[in-house]
């Protein structure tokens, strides 16, 4: 049967009714972005249904302690069964890119990052493993890409402490100057310039040297760890190569890459 993209396991509007009876629900819309895990919107909230082994204690309870430290962030309303309720942020996916952006992102992160400095070191967000294992994919199926990826089995990161690693646009939302940002179920430990980098490739701005000073800039003023341009201009390199080789293992081709590359 025929699905929307992003959603992988069909829900009713009857269903999502008996499944949250203290919420109302009168509507129910499906995602049509995301190729992981099942999305819904509703009213003021947003049901999602993990299709993956995720540890969503932990990301619950990251959550919360983000919103306490008054960073907009969606928080978990309620779970029954494997279905999940989070707040439904305000506020639209940005589009034209302005300096304010910018501004926000730095903010946030510098935030984030404050709060999750020298952490325990648990699973980080680059394996060797996985790396290899996904390097392993393109070598037989699309060598040409495998030259300019293999760089990659050489990674080795700095773990400043936890990190999102995945702040492209459609994971933040701006209700004019103000940010939200969601999806940190893939949240791991990592380097803060990485982070970084992850977020200015995902804005699309990694060219930008205006964008990349003020980001700088304004991260550096509280930053738990300051980053200067070598070392971001590295890790954009990186970013750039590790979201390439896990399109292309994702989609089976080159198109998502390209954009990277």
């Amino acid at each position: 049967m025929d699905v929307t993209l992003g959603v992988k396991t069909q829900l009713k509007l009857k269903e999502a009714k008996q499944l949250f009876r203290n919420h109302t629900i009168t509507k129910l819309i499906p995602t049509t972005s995301g190729i992981i895990d099942t999305t819904y919107i509703t009213d003021n909230h947003v049901i999602k249904k993990y299709e993956r082994d995720v540890d969503t204690k932990s990301d619950n309870k990251l959550l919360e302690r983000l919103k306490k430290a008054n960073l907009s962030v969606p928080v978990c309303c309620e779970q029954n069964q494997e279905w999940f309720l989070y707040e439904r942020l305000k506020g639209s996916e940005p589009k034209n890119i302005q300096t304010f952006h910018i501004v926000a992102l730095a903010r946030f992160l510098r935030e984030f990052h404050s709060l999750t400095f020298k952490h325990s070191k648990q699973k980080q967000l680059i394996e060797k493993n996985e790396i290899n294992k996904l390097l392993n994919y393109v070598k037989y199926n699309f060598f040409a890409y495998y030259k300019r990826l293999q760089f990659l089995q050489k990674y080795k990161s700095n773990i400043d402490g936890l990190i999102h690693g995945d702040i492209f646009k459609d994971n933040t939302l701006f209700e004019e100057k103000k940010i939200s940002v969601f999806d940190f179920i893939d949240s791991a430990y990592g380097n803060f310039a990485f982070d970084i980098a992850v977020c200015l490739v995902g804005f699309g701005v990694k060219r930008n040297h205006y964008y990349a000073n003020l980001f700088l800039k304004i991260y550096n003023q509280k930053a738990p760890r300051k980053i200067n341009k070598t070392e971001l201009h590295f890790e954009m390199r990186v970013a750039c190569g590790y979201y390439a080789l896990k399109r292309i293992n994702n989609y089976k081709n080159t198109k998502k890459a390209k954009e990277l590359l």
